[in-house]
């Protein structure tokens, strides 16, 4: 039987919610990405140049480390793959997540939360983390009930 995994990145608890509630829509697994060097407030904020997000969405090789790892990742077919979307992107330790496993043949379902911008060119600049996966633009997903999380999931598995 085909395994689902939401993993998901939450610098504030929003992206959180969306993806507990998709994993239980979807009867999946859970695993948040959590930086082993936690954000602050302070890293946070768009409007510093010098905030550590900042820096990183300007820094195409930065890669965030990783506390923990997904186990036997082979056994999931489909991931959703969460996050904010920080500066139009996914941040960079979306893409430390993707280079740290082999997703050869899966499908990875982008979806993200966004106090106001869409997805931009996330998908095509995920793509290169993980080039043998099928990577999906799921979409924005704030502010949709259960009922909607259970639609979007369903045009994936």
């Amino acid at each position: 039987m085909a395994k689902t995994l939401v993993a998901y990145f939450s610098a504030t608890g929003t992206t959180t919610d969306v993806a507990s509630r998709l994993a239980r829509a979807t009867d999946s697994d859970l695993f948040a990405i959590v930086p082993t060097d936690p954000y602050t407030n302070a890293d946070l904020d768009w409007r510093d140049k010098q905030s550590r997000s900042t820096l990183e969405a300007a820094d195409p090789s930065c890669r965030p480390a990783i506390a923990s790892r997904v186990e036997h990742i082979e056994n999931y077919d489909t991931v959703f793959l969460g996050f904010p979307i920080w500066w139009y992107v996914a941040p960079a330790i979306i893409n430390t997540f993707l280079e740290s496993y082999d997703l050869a043949g899966k499908t990875i379902v982008l979806f993200a939360t966004s106090g106001g911008s869409g997805m931009g060119k996330t998908a095509s600049m995920l793509r290169a983390c993980a080039p043998d996966a099928k990577i999906v633009d799921g979409g924005v997903l704030n502010n949709k009930s259960d009922a909607e999380l259970e639609k979007f999931a369903a045009r994936y598995l």
